[in-house]
């Protein structure tokens, strides 16, 4: 399949009805799918109503069949047409996160989606993305758009157009290039069908900001509980992996050092992910700074980035420092221990 690339300026007035932004969304149409950039990483969008398109999906990225995927729009009355009600908790969320990285997860209504997006499901996972591309896409193409991360399945997720050719080039109908995206962490997905909202994947929009809408929010427990079954889309397998091993240290800088002299007498090539205020310290094969510890949300904007570059280093193993699970550092960590799917060192 030849794959096309289309370079649209985010800043064009009236995206919607410019030429390319058309073109990608006549492919969505006749149900190929379109890679395009949101606030988060880019997308991998297909018609959420037709079988055939998202079975594009998932074959594409090499994705299981039994992980759901998230339904964009870029109208908020088109919830309607695919879910039985909006709780007045969600609503809340959606007028303070909307548009933004914040994924709700909403009973379905029968017989409007595609099973294949929902994974034969209730419940369907929806959001709005916070990027003129993509709400300019969405609303050209008339429909709801299913889009997972724009990667292989199990690799970092993309935040530029260069990542998603990378790894599917090939494999799908094109690509909106519409520059590098912003949060670089996927959306918060968070559960409104109960009583209490829960948080079933940490993103953009923190714990503590969600609560500062709508009081109490729980946390799944799966995202501390490796033995509990994960209920978010994209959260039940391994993810965002680079190709070598990849271990987190629970210790001091002094101590990952030891660590990568103990590995490098053993001969073998050591890479190591830390912060710009650490680079200098480390004497390694690679050492890649990943933003400022003091600035965790620069480290979401470089994570995945960061996981790609060291897939261009041959290297046999990487040690990569924790951060605190606090705001936006609790999304980092979940990210980077699904990244890991290896215990953490304790020093």
């Amino acid at each position: 399949m030849q794959t096309q690339m289309w370079t649209v300026d985010k800043n064009v007035d009236n995206l919607k009805t410019y030429p390319h932004i058309i073109e990608a969304a006549q492919k969505l149409k006749q149900n190929e799918v379109v890679a395009f950039p949101t606030e988060t990483v880019y997308g991998l969008g297909g018609n959420a109503e037709n079988d055939d398109a998202v079975l594009k999906i998932f074959e594409a990225k090499g994705r299981p069949g039994d992980n759901p995927l998230i339904i964009h729009i870029a109208d908020r009355e088109q919830v309607f047409s695919f879910v039985k009600e909006i709780p007045e908790q969600a609503s809340r969320l959606m007028d303070a996160f909307w548009p933004g990285p914040l994924t709700l997860i909403l009973n379905k209504k029968d017989g409007v989606l595609s099973e294949k997006a929902t994974a034969r499901l209730s419940t369907v996972a929806v959001r709005m993305p916070d990027h003129p591309v993509a709400l300019a896409l969405v609303e050209a193409s008339g429909l709801p758009l299913a889009a997972p991360s724009a990667n292989l399945s199990g690799k970092p997720s993309p935040t530029t157009a260069a990542h998603v050719a990378d790894d599917l080039t090939g494999r799908i109908a094109g690509i909106v290039d519409g520059g590098a995206t912003g949060v670089g962490l996927e959306s918060t997905v968070v559960d409104c069908t109960g009583e209490i909202p829960a948080i079933l994947r940490p993103g953009g929009v923190t714990k503590e900001q969600l609560e500062e809408i709508v009081g109490e929010v729980l946390v799944d427990p799966a995202l501390k509980d490796a033995k509990q079954a994960p209920k978010s889309p994209g959260m039940k397998y391994r993810h965002y992996a680079p190709n070598a091993p990849f271990y987190l240290v629970n210790g001091t800088k002094e101590e990952i050092q030891q660590l990568v002299n103990e590995k490098r007498n053993e001969g073998m090539k050591v890479g190591v992910m830390t912060t710009k205020e650490n680079k200098a310290f480390y004497d390694s094969d690679v050492v890649i700074a990943c933003g400022e510890r003091m600035k965790l949300e620069t480290v979401a904007e470089s994570l995945y980035d960061t996981l790609r570059a060291f897939n261009q280093q041959d290297l046999d193993l990487i040690y990569g420092e924790i951060f605190p699970e606090e705001g936006v550092g609790q999304a980092i960590m979940n990210r980077l221990t699904k990244a890991s799917g290896l215990p953490v060192i304790e020093k």
